[in-house]
């Protein structure tokens, strides 16, 4: 049982599309896992197309019958694609919504080594904009003290980690601004996965792990948090 969802407005924005594409990644990675926040995004979709419903009859038929055709050919091209990506084992335990992002599953990623225990593996940096990452923590490590210059959003995709609010596991979807300081603690029975997304760069607290803020500040693509 998940214990951590995305708030109302994050799904409600999600449904509309005016979510940022970085944080709807993140969104849907955890509705691949949450049969709740899918029913609740299944009820916002469906109240948006009451609202379209009450003004299609602005729209011209031939739009409409174009629109349709459109819909209809995407959902068939995706099922496809989903059909083909769901026989390749390299995706086991790995969300739908992340199969293009790792094509070769979690060990053949570009992992770069930040401390003995805790790894980052980029996989976009979209110039300006937010980085989405997974990180790679190993059994019962204890992450380095750090602080978020922006919003963060984490997805646990494998094992579990706690703070000082709680423990989060597989398929929990945690929000972080700049007023939260933590330092998270792996569990000790396995390894943990998180995708992450980072509007700006983490700040490491400790009087060692500061040296890593000009790193994680290097490969961040906001320039404005450079």
């Amino acid at each position: 049982m998940l214990s951590c969802h995305p708030t109302i407005d994050i799904l409600t924005e999600y449904a509309a599309g005016s979510l940022p594409l970085a944080h709807s990644l993140g969104v849907s990675v955890h509705l691949d896992q949450c049969p709740h926040c899918r029913d609740q995004v299944r009820r916002l979709n469906n109240i948006g197309a009451e609202l379209f419903s009450e003004h299609s009859a602005e729209v011209r038929p031939d739009h409409m019958a174009s629109l349709k055709s459109k819909v209809m050919a995407s959902l068939v091209n995706h099922e496809e694609t989903q059909a083909a990506v769901d026989d390749n084992t390299a995706f086991q335990h790995i969300p739908r919504s992340l199969r293009r992002w790792i094509p070769q599953g979690f060990n053949d990623l570009n992992w770069m080594p930040l401390t003995p225990s805790f790894k980052l593996a980029t996989l976009s940096n979209e110039s300006g904009g937010a980085q989405i990452a997974l990180s790679r923590v190993k059994p019962g490590a204890r992450l380095p003290n750090h602080t978020h210059t922006g919003n963060e959003i984490t997805v646990v995709l494998k094992g579990a980690f706690s703070d000082d609010e709680g423990l989060y596991r597989e398929g929990d979807f945690i929000c972080r601004d700049h007023n939260h300081k933590h330092q998270p603690r792996v569990t000790k029975d396995a390894e943990c996965i998180c995708l992450i997304i980072l509007d700006s760069p983490i700040e490491f607290t400790g009087w060692f792990t500061r040296l890593l803020n000009p790193i994680m500040r290097y490969f961040h693509p906001n320039s404005a948090a450079t």
